[in-house]
């Protein structure tokens, strides 16, 4: 459905506005007049979002209702759950644009009441701040859930291999610089022995036994070694560093191999997606990408790609000046996560023959710096996601007939 259509976030009879809560939500409903006809606190349970719906029905008069919330995830989703199941019109204000709603109203103090009752006059007021939320079937809301318990084994593996290089750094910078923390070997290494007193301390022979069973290669196996006594014999090792080096080194181990499982289970689930396999015959997208597409994006609710790339914050931001108007920054709005993965997945991209290299070099050419060239290519490729996602059809890269260096040099033109 197309997000533009009057029946989607046109005129309601009533606008109910859910401030989401950890322990209860508040929500505020106003009526076409702007008067508050619905003001209460609800539990986060089905029973009581369920009574607020028919209460809301009934302030409607017979008409429709649009519930706005402030987080469609997590502690939101059961409103949002419970609205799908209802037929009743569903959309989500983002933090951004609900701080600045705030900042529209007078008074400074911010309750769970004021914050319902903002989101309801935006809704009012400014239905077109109030984004869509895609349909999530059993097979979307398990991958989703998959994916957010990837992103957080990939925070929390990056968050511990920057505190093993920490605690290797303040003991000995050279052996630090000697570690390859992305390797597997080395670390299990670390975790069986330690740093370099642990590895050290260890002796030559049980450290190559353990290398050979974990099948290191000889040179760099020698290396480590090489560091790891030169360090013991004259650096400063206090007793806690190896009791962290092994912790640490089995922490960023089982975080690695949590996320390749999550992978693995993300990708088996969404083999059988005809759109997240046309999504992958796309240049530079891959199953990351190709899974947050899938799962974020309701094809249905945009009618064409200009409305997508404005909800994934790639559409330009008029800046305008008298007679001047400047459309060559990106919009700060939109799906951030969707936006990062669209313009950063463009770096495979450069030096590449495709189309979309094509254009990189193209804009590139014109003096663009290359973070502008790729938000370039990401809005151009954004326009064949688009096609691809609404027929699923896979990729097809065209004959080079068109003239890359005279269409649409500006990144944030339309493409």
């Amino acid at each position: 459905m197309s997000a533009r259509k009057e029946d989607r976030f046109g005129p309601h009879a009533l606008y109910l506005g859910i401030d989401v809560g950890k322990s209860f939500h508040w929500a505020i409903g106003l009526d076409a007049s702007g008067e508050i006809v619905v003001n209460r606190r609800l539990e986060n349970r089905r029973a009581d979002v369920d009574a607020l719906l028919e209460e809301a029905a009934s302030a409607a008069g017979g008409g429709d209702a649009l519930v706005v919330v402030d987080q469609k995830n997590n502690i939101g989703s059961l409103v949002v759950r419970r609205c799908r199941a209802k037929g009743v019109d569903v959309g989500y204000l983002p933090g951004k644009a609900m701080k600045q709603a705030r900042d529209m109203f007078p008074g400074t103090a911010k309750t769970d009441r004021i914050d319902a009752e903002i989101i309801a006059r935006t809704a009012l007021g400014m239905r077109r701040v109030v984004l869509p939320i895609a349909e999530s079937d059993d097979l979307g809301a398990s991958v989703s859930l998959l994916s957010s318990q990837l992103a957080y084994s990939t925070r929390r593996a990056t968050m511990a291999r920057n505190r093993l290089h920490a605690v290797l750094l303040e003991s000995d910078p050279a052996l630090e610089a000697a570690c390859d923390l992305s390797s597997a070997w080395q670390l299990s290494v670390m975790s069986e022995l330690g740093g370099a007193a642990g590895i050290s301390a260890a002796g030559k022979r049980r450290y190559r036994s353990l290398c050979g069973r974990l099948r290191a290669r000889e040179a760099p196996r020698d290396a480590l070694w090489e560091a790891a006594v030169a360090s013991a014999r004259d650096g400063w090792h206090p007793d806690a560093e190896d009791a962290l080096v092994r912790s640490l080194a089995a922490e960023i181990l089982a975080a690695d191999a949590e996320r390749a499982s999550l992978e693995a289970d993300i990708a088996s689930r969404l083999a059988g997606d005809e759109t997240y396999r046309c999504l992958l015959t796309v240049p530079g997208i891959g199953p990351k990408t190709a899974t947050a597409l899938v799962t974020m994006v309701d094809v249905s609710l945009f009618d064409g790609d200009d409305r997508l790339a404005s909800y994934c914050g790639l559409a330009p931001a008029n800046s305008q000046s008298g007679t001047t108007i400047d459309s060559a920054s990106s919009s700060r709005s939109g799906n951030r996560q969707l936006k990062n993965l669209l313009i950063f997945s463009c770096n495979s991209l450069v030096g590449t023959r495709n189309r979309f290299g094509r254009y990189y070099d193209a804009c590139a050419s014109r003096g663009m710096r290359h973070n502008r060239a790729l938000k370039a290519v990401a809005r151009k490729r954004l326009g064949v996601i688009y096609a691809i996602m609404r027929d699923r059809i896979p990729y097809e890269e065209p004959p080079v007939t068109e003239n890359v260096e005279n269409s649409h040099p500006d990144p944030l033109t339309k493409l």
